[in-house]
């Protein structure tokens, strides 16, 4: 019974890193084309994942060469914790 609900609330997690992985993808390569920053979305998206970069930016220097790489660190770290609690919970889910 509580491996059922440890399994449940892990593949829920698990799903709303996806999600933010997802929103880090998008908003990434919004950043390469320049949108409209008063647009819903941009402003939308701007929300949800500056914080997550201002705190990458705030420990390690991100950027080289004019290229901001705090996108790609915040999505490996986000595929690692995917990864791991997939892995820790594995056995639960069923």
């Amino acid at each position: 019974m509580i491996d059922a609900l440890l399994g449940s609330v892990a593949l829920v997690l698990i799903s709303i890193i996806s999600l933010y992985k997802w929103i880090v993808i998008i908003s990434a390569i919004l950043s390469w084309v320049n949108p409209d920053p008063n647009n819903p979305i941009v402003q939308m998206l701007y929300r949800l994942t500056e914080p997550a970069y201002r705190l990458i930016r705030k420990y390690i220097p991100t950027v080289f060469g004019g290229l901001d790489i705090a996108p790609l660190i915040l999505i490996f770290g986000l595929i690692f914790l995917e990864t791991f609690l997939g892995r820790l919970f594995a056995g639960m889910m069923f």
